[in-house]
């Protein structure tokens, strides 16, 4: 993490170098919920997603995660329309290995020939010659790691990714994958109730790994009347999700949460919450740590 930039909301969040090299500051976008229902075809308001997007940027989001199969490809064509040609600063990242039958219907493939094709479709259909950050969407068990994190890394060598990361994964998977390829970053389950990846952000941290969680905003019963993070969040004016988010950006240095929202007002809530991480004082954050 580097000095925190406040001329806009999200640069408070501070920066983080994916891989040494790739500057972004740490509180991101993820852009699922752009889509239709179960991550499935075109949102209902297309316009809407649009704004959505073009606004992220001007709250100074710089990282912009999608995967193919959002939609599948929907939201690389939302972001190619809505941001292409991209600002100086802004870094997409994307993931391959996941295929779609349909709504909420998610089966990996690693297939390495499978997976060239996903990463070169994604490169035709976000509009650029190399892709920031690309991310194996799941490891397929199926398929020898070796051929899958191989494949990503000839098209690293080819130029046509700058950095390789991993999605849903264990210590034992990231370790076995960083002896093939350079990993950078890992994307899994975590928030402030669920903390099962605890582990792997252990390891991330000490490894200087990006750790881009998923589901940031889960608060669960946590936030419910009269509790600890409630009476928390109501002293300070906030909503419970701007909380967990502000604990996750304490929490460690190479957490780069990734909220998602089709709502310009929950996105600029979202991005409020990096201000509020500045904010909290070390017994606040220990209180939310120690919520379960």
């Amino acid at each position: 993490m580097t000095s925190t930039d406040l001329s806009t909301p999200a640069g408070a969040s501070g920066t983080f170098a994916i891989g040494g090299d790739l500057v972004v500051n740490r509180l991101g976008f993820g852009t699922m919920q752009l889509t239709g229902p179960g991550v499935w075809g075109e949102p209902a308001d297309r316009a809407a997603a649009i704004t959505v997007l073009r606004r992220a940027v001007e709250l100074g989001v710089t990282l912009i995660d999608t995967a193919d199969a959002y939609g599948p490809f929907v939201t690389d064509a939302l972001i190619r329309e809505a941001l292409h040609p991209y600002a100086d600063g802004v870094a997409i990242a994307t993931k391959v290995g996941f295929t779609r039958q349909g709504p909420n219907r998610w089966i990996p493939v690693g297939r390495p020939e499978y997976l060239r094709q996903q990463t070169e479709l994604n490169l035709r259909h976000l509009g650029v010659d190399r892709i920031d950050l690309l991310q194996l969407h799941r490891i397929d068990p199926t398929v020898p790691l070796d051929d899958q994190i191989g494949e990503l890394a000839a098209l690293q060598s080819e130029g046509k990714v700058r950095h390789i990361g991993l999605s849903e994964v264990s210590v034992q998977d990231v370790e076995a994958a960083r002896a093939i390829a350079p990993i950078v970053s890992v994307q899994n389950l975590f928030n402030l109730t669920n903390r099962s990846a605890e582990p792997l952000l252990d390891y991330a941290t000490a490894n200087g790994i990006a750790f881009i969680p998923w589901f940031p905003l889960a608060t669960g019963k946590l936030s419910g009347s009269g509790t600890p993070l409630a009476e928390l969040a109501g002293s300070h004016g906030v909503a419970p999700s701007q909380l967990a988010l502000a604990w996750l950006l304490r929490r460690s240095p190479v957490m780069l949460p990734i909220p998602g929202t089709s709502s310009v007002a929950h996105l600029e809530e979202n991005v409020a919450a990096a201000a509020l991480s500045l904010s909290l004082s070390d017994e606040e954050y220990a209180a939310l740590d120690a919520l379960r």
